[in-house]
Order: C-alpha cells, then sequence, then structure tokens
C-alpha cells in the first residue's frame, strides 16, 4: 500500500502519466501475487508443501523482476529495465501453471 500511495502522492507530479500507468501496474501484480502467495500457504497441506514452496517462491521472484523492474524503470527512467519484465512475468506464468498441476493431482478427499 506504501508503494501506491508513494506513487499516487509523489510521483504524479513528477513522471509522465504513462509511467504513472507503468508503476500501477506493478503496484497490481505486485498485490494479486502476494495474495496468491497467501492462498497458496493456506493451499499448502493440501497440494503438498514442496509444491507450495515452490509456487510461491516463483510468485515472489515474479514480484521482485516484473514488479521490482517496472519500479526502477520509472524511477530511474532506464527503459532497458523494461526488457527483464517478462522474465517475471514467466516466472507469475509457471507459478499459476503449477497450482493447475496440483489441482489436478489432488485426490478427493
Amino acid at each position: 500500500m506504501g508503494l501506491g500511495a508513494f506513487g499516487t502522492h509523489s510521483l504524479r507530479s513528477s513522471v509522465t502519466p504513462d509511467r504513472l500507468a507503468t508503476w500501477q501496474t506493478g503496484i497490481q501484480y505486485q498485490l494479486v501475487h502476494a495474495l496468491a502467495i497467501m492462498l497458496v500457504f493456506c493451499l499448502s497441506a493440501t497440494i503438498g508443501q514442496k509444491a507450495a514452496n515452490r509456487t510461491m517462491s516463483l510468485f515472489a521472484i515474479g514480484i521482485l523482476i516484473f514488479s521490482g523492474s517496472l519500479y526502477a524503470l520509472v524511477l530511474l527512467n532506464l527503459p532497458i529495465l523494461g526488457a527483464v519484465t517478462p522474465l517475471g512475468g514467466l516466472c507469475f506464468l509457471v507459478g499459476w501453471g503449477s497450482i493447475v498441476v496440483q489441482a489436478f493431482r489432488a485426490k478427493p478427499s
């Protein structure tokens, strides 16, 4: 929430609307995947601790790379940082894929 408030109040006057939208994208993906980490943690007994840890790690790494590169892009005004953003997106996709695989592997109780 602090990063969202910072973007709304501090960055509005110093960056372009496009850069502010980039910041908001980073915030949105960070929020969704932080919630996903909590969900996977709650499901860890069902899907298995090893699979849960792997998935939570993928989401955390995705947040660091995806959202982190967007924040750095906005703050440092280095467009080249956008080249690493898809790596974070790939971590998100693999994490979601892991959840789907575990859902199909789960035995009904």
